[in-house]
């Protein structure tokens, strides 16, 4: 009952997840659209007002007239509308998620047995989460540190979104030595995700509020404040495309399975950012399709470090396992996570729907069997002591 109860609630949580990152990333691609789409007031009225620019739209049957102002308008409104509470309440929820699936059973989840480094293969629970939460807390502190030293006038933002991509490369090489594999992914999006939110909160609100205050005070903004908010802005809108990638990124075991997972990550993440520095030109009216074929070219490039290998065990017919004996190995290894009503205390449903006591069912996922079997990734932190010899046995599987 208590695995039920656990299911249903990142059920909820996931809901809740997913509803916030689609209002808080519309509404963030929405204001990029709109920040670039902006054309310079016609009215000469609106330009002695100090409107900087403006953009009509027409949605769901009815105008709009959207004004940006490049000074403080004549009066700011009580009634004021800000945006945070959907950058807040993704984090949060997000979180939550990873508390719920991940730190409460981190030997099963987060620690990779298979690294390369003794000490992360051999850490404990808490420990494992404890590095987690380092990891998240260290993601977000080296990215703001490198933001103030590198531009802090926002004068060398260039130089400064190189730096920012080789810090995301060391993220994805790190996460992936220290955690499994789908934890490492997931935690390299996590630690933009947190950048993102930690953006909002430190930065561009309270920048925001203090422009607002000097306005309502008679006060002349410290300029600063809007060229930093919108620094943080346009590093959240690159981040935004990776970040979705990442996160659902844990349905597809090739990729965060394979030897070279980092370079994967790091090639997707890349992709990302260059589809999505397309539509902000295109927003901007500059088309230039050279940044989508670069990021689809990036793709192609994952999809084949990623491809399986083809030499599969050399087998003849003498040599490849009977079917009853890979059907033995998996019963004792996988069936207990894997079976329509799992005996493991963790799981009240099969995981991704995958139940392995039908014979069907394993004959249809044999690909993918063998393949997270052979990185070592399943069973997860190898409970059921799957031996090298049961491995190699997978592995000769023939059709």
């Amino acid at each position: 009952m208590q695995s039920y109860f656990i299911e249903f609630a990142n059920f909820m949580l996931r809901w809740l997840h997913v509803i916030a990152a689609i209002a808080w990333i519309g509404e963030s691609i929405y204001f990029v659209m709109l920040d670039n789409g902006l054309k310079s007031p016609k009215d000469e009225n609106c330009r002695k007002k100090g409107v900087f620019g403006e953009m009509w739209a027409v949605h769901g049957g009815g105008f709009y007239h959207n004004q940006k102002y490049a000074t403080s308008p004549e009066k700011l409104p009580e009634d004021l509308h800000w945006s945070f509470w959907k950058a807040y309440t993704t984090w949060l929820s997000g979180f939550a998620l990873f508390i719920i699936l991940y730190m409460v059973n981190p030997g099963f989840y987060l620690v990779n047995p298979n690294s390369n480094w003794e000490w992360a293969a051999n850490m404990t629970g808490w420990q494992a989460n404890v590095l987690a939460l380092v990891f998240l807390l260290l993601g977000w502190v080296v990215y703001n540190e490198m933001c103030k030293r590198i531009s802090p006038n926002m004068e060398r933002d260039g130089l400064l979104s190189i730096g920012v991509a080789i810090m995301m490369v060391v993220v994805a090489y790190l996460s992936t030595q220290m955690f499994s594999g789908r934890a490492a992914f997931l935690l390299t999006g996590a630690v933009m995700a947190t950048a993102m939110s930690a953006n909002v909160f430190f930065w561009i609100i309270p920048g925001q509020r203090r422009m607002v205050k000097a306005m309502k005070a008679g006060e002349t903004p410290n300029p600063l404040d809007g060229k930093r908010g919108k620094q943080r802005s346009v590093h959240n809108t690159y981040f935004t495309l990776p970040v979705v990638l990442l996160m659902i990124s844990n349905h597809y075991s090739f990729a965060y399975s394979h030897a070279h997972a980092w370079v994967i990550m790091a090639l997707l993440i890349f992709a990302g950012a260059l589809i999505r520095q397309y539509f902000v030109l295109m927003h901007a009216g500059k088309i230039q399709p050279g940044y989508p074929a670069a990021g689809v070219l990036l793709i192609m490039v994952a999809f084949w470090i990623g491809m399986p290998s083809s030499q599969q065990a050399n087998s003849s017919a003498e040599t490849a396992p009977d079917i009853a004996e890979v059907q033995t190995v998996i019963e004792q290894r996988c069936v207990a996570c894997h079976a329509q009503a799992p005996s493991h205390p963790g799981f009240s449903a099969p995981p991704a729907g995958i139940a392995y006591d039908s014979l069907d069912q394993m004959l249809r996922n044999k690909d993918g069997i063998q393949q997270v079997v052979a990185s070592g990734y399943m069973p997860l932190g190898n409970m059921t002591n799957m031996t090298d010899e049961e491995r190699a046995l997978i592995q000769a599987w023939a059709e």
